[in-house]
């Protein structure tokens, strides 16, 4: 699967795709293909506050668990709650039915320059 151009990227290996002053956050391809097969999502509640490159839940594969930190900062404006009984939604499309986080942001560019274009998040993976 190719990287989407229209997203941005953090080390952590989460994307953001903005939308006005909302942020879809999700974690990428690369992170559930190390991950292998995902069986549980813990994220946090609606109106929570979260600060960019904080922590905001956990990952669990067949593997191991993982910390998954915001690539933007603001309010939890929305939780996806499919995957709450269907986290595998997050191996099948990281990019679409398996985003994590919705989170509303007043600052969305200032924060954007801190994270990876497509091209950087590529060449970064392919390092690892």
């Amino acid at each position: 699967m190719t990287t989407p151009d229209e997203r941005r990227y953090s080390d952590e290996h989460e994307w953001a795709l903005v939308d006005g002053n909302i942020v879809t956050v999700g974690v990428t391809q690369f992170a559930t293909d190390s991950l292998g097969d995902v069986v549980y999502v813990d994220l946090p509640e609606v109106g929570a506050e979260v600060s960019q490159f904080d922590k905001f839940g956990e990952i669990e594969s067949v593997k191991a668990v993982s910390d998954l930190f915001s690539p933007i900062g603001g309010k939890i404006v929305e939780v996806n709650s499919d995957l709450l009984t269907m986290s595998e939604k997050v191996n099948e499309d990281p990019y679409s039915v398996g985003w994590l986080i919705k989170v509303e942001t007043s600052d969305a560019a200032s924060q954007l320059e801190k994270l990876m274009d497509a091209a950087a998040y590529d060449a970064l993976t392919a390092e690892e």
